[in-house]
């Protein structure tokens, strides 16, 4: 029922933030909401229940060829002719009448190989040979071919997911500033390596600095935000959507709800977002098995993250980083993703514990 109510406000929140689109050249409104409820939404629910009725034991041992496949079309967005490059990215593959972004099923991969390797190792994971040295080799291949792309923001959040995996599994709390010093050093490296990544942080440090380039979308979100007051302009009545807020229906589609909506209607969907993690969370600890409650923990992190990463870059907390936000943000793929992910820890919850 959450996953529901979740996914209509958020068609609703899509279909009035896209009309800022409008506004633009080159836009198709129509054709967005269609493939949004069409192919998100159809597709994505089919895919929910698929993911709910397979027996669970059938996916654990599906799940390392479940990775494998994820890695080869991720690793796809990488051949002349087949993936699809905008903005300086290479993340999609263009199917002609729409594009798929790989990344988003990745996720899914990485978290069920994970639960699939950790399950039957958690006693075993102090020993460095058996533990963290096969863990970081699982983790290596994927968060390469993300910063590849360049998808920093999706390649750090596989990382986090892991981590907390990994020592829900009973990994050693030694282990925590092993991989807390490597994700500094990837982050650090990143950052240096990746010029719009530095920009981004030097904007998160000082926004009014470079407020009509790179600091632009934090102060035009900040004034759509502030511009809700507390109930709103009411629904449709953004103002900031139009030529003002860059990818309203995308990254920024939360500031145009909340402009829309006030702090009242922000406040009620972040309720309903943290109520849907931590049903997550006490699925994961009452599964029948530790497979099972790391897949459920595992899914559970990566929806709340990435809330909480797009809301907190609209309210200038962390760095802008791209990440959409779930269930709602402009994008066929990760909205079938994100189903797909509730599913299967509705498939973890028909599983307790006797």
């Amino acid at each position: 029922m959450l996953v529901l109510c979740i996914v209509l406000a958020g068609l609703a929140i899509f279909s009035s933030a896209s009309l800022g689109l409008l506004a633009r050249e080159n836009s198709s409104v129509s054709k967005d909401i269609l493939q949004q409820a069409g192919l998100g939404l159809g597709l994505g629910f089919l895919a929910l229940f698929i993911a709910r009725a397979i027996p669970l034991a059938f996916i654990k041992r599906l799940s390392p060829y479940i990775y494998v496949i994820t890695i080869f079309f991720t690793a796809l967005v990488f051949i002349p002719g087949i993936g699809f490059q905008s903005g300086g990215a290479v993340r999609w593959i263009d199917l002609g009448f729409t594009t798929v972004q790989p990344a988003e099923f990745l996720k899914i991969g990485l978290v069920l190989v994970l639960a699939w390797w950790l399950a039957p190792r958690a006693r075993g994971l102090a020993d460095f040979k058996k533990g963290l040295l096969p863990f970081v080799f699982i983790l290596a291949l994927p968060s390469a071919m993300l910063l590849a792309q360049p998808n920093t923001s999706t390649a750090l959040l596989i990382l986090a997911t892991g981590a907390v995996m990994y020592f829900a599994a009973g990994a050693p709390w030694k282990d925590f500033g092993i991989l807390a010093l490597g994700l500094a050093l990837i982050f650090v490296s990143v950052a240096f390596a990746r010029p719009y990544v530095l920009e981004r942080i030097k904007t998160f440090i000082d926004p009014s600095a470079n407020s009509l380039t790179s600091g632009y979308q934090l102060q035009q979100s900040l004034i759509a935000i502030g511009s809700g007051g507390l109930l709103g302009r009411g629904l449709g009545q953004s103002v900031e959507k139009f030529n003002y807020l860059p990818e309203p229906d995308g990254d920024s589609i939360f500031a145009v709800f909340a402009e829309e909506a006030g702090f009242v209607g922000a406040f009620i969907l972040i309720a309903f977002f943290l109520a849907l993690s931590a049903r997550g969370i006490v699925i994961s600890g009452h599964a029948k098995d530790l497979y099972g409650g790391l897949v459920a923990l595992g899914f559970s992190f990566i929806i709340i993250m990435q809330v909480f990463i797009n809301i907190g870059a609209m309210l200038g907390m962390i760095p802008l980083t791209g990440l959409p936000l779930p269930f709602i943000s402009h994008g066929g793929t990760a909205l079938v993703a994100v189903l797909i992910m509730c599913g299967l820890i509705l498939n973890v919850a028909s599983h307790r514990k006797a």
